[in-house]
């Protein structure tokens, strides 16, 4: 049988659809604006003035002259490096961490979660941050973007949460059986926990993605860059003339350097954007287990 909704209803109904509309033009605009750009006529862009709802003639230099960037690539596969190699480092000690602070029966458990939460609002400072990494002598290598970073204090404090809500008969149930720790942890805890760890993971994932300012601090190499570091670059401080050198006139390279902005841009984005898809199902049940102790 159908429910009759009553007119306030509806009208909160349609309010609502009308606000979320709004919402979603605001969000997905700019990214629009940033793609029509990076396809425009390089002169045509540089004339338009206000909104831009489609490319302005369509073209490929831009993003031709971005693909053949060498550093621009060499800075893409060091991203990719660093992406697959800090998430998973990152999300392995977060598991043994969260499993370790969950346990009722871990020594100094409560002490060392206070000392980890205090990081949340503390800490040295940048310079005592960079004299840790220089004298562990990790400066100007990989290890220097994945390492110091690895553990997020507010992703280890979700995933215990996640972890505090598995029941503890079914631990006491293995151990009987004869299980160990690893055994609980990866064949009863894990398998229970599936959402946050992905949301953990996408968390991970894309602060390394988007991390660049570790890699200004410690990394002079730029063979090590990450994408992001190039980006800026590219960005703020207009480093786009070596991708124009061919373009015959000053002003041509002025025009050409904004659509390769453009294309940059959108290069940098997609490979993130292709992640969620395949997490977003885990996105809110991950964040409610970790976020309420069943």
């Amino acid at each position: 049988m159908a429910i009759k909704r009553s007119n306030g209803e509806k009208l909160f109904d349609f309010i609502n659809i009308i606000a979320l509309g709004f919402l979603s033009i605001v969000t997905l605009y700019p990214f629009l604006y940033v793609l029509f750009a990076s396809f425009s006529d390089p002169t045509d862009l540089m004339r338009h003035k206000g909104l831009l709802l489609l490319p302005l003639g369509i073209k490929f230099d831009a993003y031709s002259l971005v693909f053949k960037n060498p550093i621009l690539l060499t800075s893409y596969m060091n991203t990719i490096m660093y992406v697959v190699g800090g998430t998973t480092i990152s999300v392995f000690l977060t598991i043994l961490g969260a499993y370790a602070f969950s346990r009722k029966g871990t020594m100094w458990g409560n002490s060392m979660m206070f000392f980890i939460v205090f990081t949340m609002w503390f800490s040295g400072g940048m310079i005592p941050y960079f004299l840790l990494v220089r004298d562990l002598g990790m400066f100007n290598t990989r290890w220097a973007l994945i390492i110091p970073r690895a553990v997020v204090t507010y992703n280890l404090i979700v995933m215990r949460t996640a972890f505090q809500g598995v029941p503890v008969s079914l631990e006491e149930s293995a151990r009987i059986d004869g299980a160990n720790d690893f055994t609980i942890l990866f064949k009863i805890i894990l398998p229970l926990s599936l959402p946050v760890v992905a949301v953990i993971t996408l968390f991970y994932s894309v602060a390394q993605w988007n991390a660049w300012f570790d890699a200004m601090l410690f990394v002079n190499n730029r063979l090590l860059y990450p994408l992001q570091l190039i980006l800026r670059e590219i960005l703020i401080l207009s480093s786009t003339n070596t991708m124009t050198a061919g373009a015959a006139a000053q002003g041509d390279q002025i025009q050409l350097g904004e659509t390769i902005k453009y294309a940059t841009v959108i290069v940098a984005t997609i490979p993130i954007l292709c992640i969620y898809p395949f997490l977003q199902k885990y996105f809110v049940k991950g964040i409610m287990l970790g976020a309420i102790k069943g």
